[in-house]
């Protein structure tokens, strides 16, 4: 059985002749064109019901927006079934080397972010699901999200083919960059926007190298004080989150006084008592800021529901803003096929992922554990709200954009799963020939009907009112 753990200390009694030796052996047992496979057996569990029993610990008047946003499309409901497609992987065969995982690595999981130097960086940007477990989970759902985009784009099979050929061949190749490269200079690997121009500015039309130069701007002006400037306003003297409801729901409109009294206090000692976590000079700078308010926010598609909350910081005066997001760490949708980490609080657990896979991380980022005021131990973790983000729309790509992107990503994939998982045994594994991509290729198109499959099951029971859905 596979050992589903990290270990950097077994590496370093291997020469990396011995493993290159153990992924060449590893063929053997479970062949490259193996990993096209995809089928669902007799006991595959339902779908719908894997979803449920996530909505059941969320905040309940929350997951019909959840589900809404599952329903628009087979794309959104992709994006929030990692969990589905977890149980699905499970069964998938697997060549026996474990990396860091990020464990919802879909393209939109791949975006421009602020290093800590400020330079606009490329980066797997969610870590919610992030476990160790077999690499070959993550190309798999970054291939898959390709067709299904692609699919919704109205691309053809043989383009979106060559894309998820393109992005296999890419982790590939920089996965064996990376197998030849030291340990140290694997670490310091960082993948920033002229690295992107160089590598892959060729690849881009002149379409594709405007909207890359568009792309850097907006994302630099994608900062605290935008957010700032978007999300506050003067109240009564005062600088205030403002309500956007069912999505933005400052404390002061949510609960009744005496419970908000209470959230509110357990709110200002999540943010104080995190700053343990942080690196003692970004801590100093944190203890610089005060609370001034805070508001439960509904984010992305998968998460929504969980508790998470916006907490406006001003520093040295009302006009310097920080904007911290604490977010509900939940139990990751792999452990039931991977096991459990060794780490006291799910927060700890994304933000280690975090940290082992991303080249650079948010400087606030950090994590604690809190009780409710229903008496409930919740775990979060807490970064930026908003930082230089940039991210892709795939609606927008053409068949040539999304090839260009789909191979940015699978070499950010491998430098990130090279620095967890054994390179150069993945890297012999994989070879020089095509036989992987090929076989991710037909993965994503089995998998890709799947998901519309499932798709339409959440349809039909929105129809039938079976589950409540509602868009926001």
């Amino acid at each position: 059985m596979m050992e589903n753990r990290l270990d950097g200390h077994a590496l370093r009694h291997r020469t990396p002749r011995e493993r290159a030796a153990r992924g060449k052996a590893a063929r053997a047992a479970v062949p490259r064109s193996s990993h096209a496979e995809y089928g669902p057996g007799p006991e595959r569990p339902d779908p719908l019901g894997i979803i449920e029993k996530q909505s059941a610990t969320r905040v309940p008047e929350l997951v019909p927006i959840r589900y809404g946003r599952m329903a628009e499309s087979p794309f959104r409901f992709y994006r929030g079934a990692a969990a589905v497609m977890a149980s699905d992987l499970a069964g998938t065969p697997r060549s026996g080397f474990t990396t860091q995982l990020c464990g919802d690595a879909h393209m939109l999981n791949f975006r421009l972010l602020a290093s800590p130097e400020r330079r606009l960086m490329f980066d797997i940007n969610d870590f919610d699901e992030t476990l160790p477990g077999p690499w070959e989970w993550d190309v798999k759902r970054l291939a898959a999200s390709l067709v299904i985009a692609g699919r919704l784009n109205g691309f053809s099979r043989k383009e979106r083919a060559a894309i998820v050929r393109a992005t296999v061949r890419s982790y590939r190749e920089h996965m064996r960059d990376f197998a030849g490269m030291g340990n140290l200079s694997v670490w310091y690997a960082r993948f920033d926007e002229d690295w992107v121009r160089e590598r892959f500015g060729a690849d881009m039309s002149a379409r594709g190298r405007d909207r890359w130069a568009k792309a850097t701007t907006k994302a630099r002006s994608h900062d605290t004080l935008q957010v700032f400037d978007k999300l506050t306003r003067v109240i009564d003297g005062k600088r205030r989150i403002a309500p956007d409801p069912p999505l933005i729901t400052p404390l002061q409109d949510l609960l009744p006084d005496a419970q908000r009294g209470d959230l509110e206090q357990q709110i200002r000692q999540l943010i104080e008592r995190y700053g343990t976590t942080l690196q003692s000079d970004r801590r100093f700078h944190l203890e610089q800021y005060r609370v001034a308010d805070m508001a439960r926010k509904v984010v992305g598609v998968g998460s929504v529901g969980t508790r998470c909350w916006i907490v406006l910081l001003l520093g040295r005066d009302d006009e310097d803003p920080l904007f911290l997001q604490a977010k509900e760490a939940d139990e990751s949708v792999l452990a039931p096929h991977v096991g459990d980490p060794r780490f006291r609080t799910q927060g700890e657990r994304v933000v280690s992922g975090q940290r082992l896979m991303q080249a650079t991380s948010d400087i606030f980022l950090g994590w604690e554990r809190v009780e409710g005021f229903d008496g409930r131990r919740r775990d979060f973790y807490v970064r930026q709200l908003q930082d230089w983000k940039g991210v892709a729309v795939a609606e927008d790509m053409v068949p040539r954009g999304m090839r260009t992107f789909g191979a940015l990503c699978g070499a950010t994939l491998a430098r990130a799963h090279a620095r967890s998982g054994d390179r150069i045994a993945i890297a012999a594994y994989l070879g020089g020939g095509d036989s992987f991509d090929r076989a991710l290729a037909t993965f994503a198109e089995r998998y890709a009907d799947q998901n519309e499959q499932d798709h339409r099951a959440l349809v039909d029971a929105v129809s039938s009112g079976e589950l409540v859905a509602e868009s926001a």
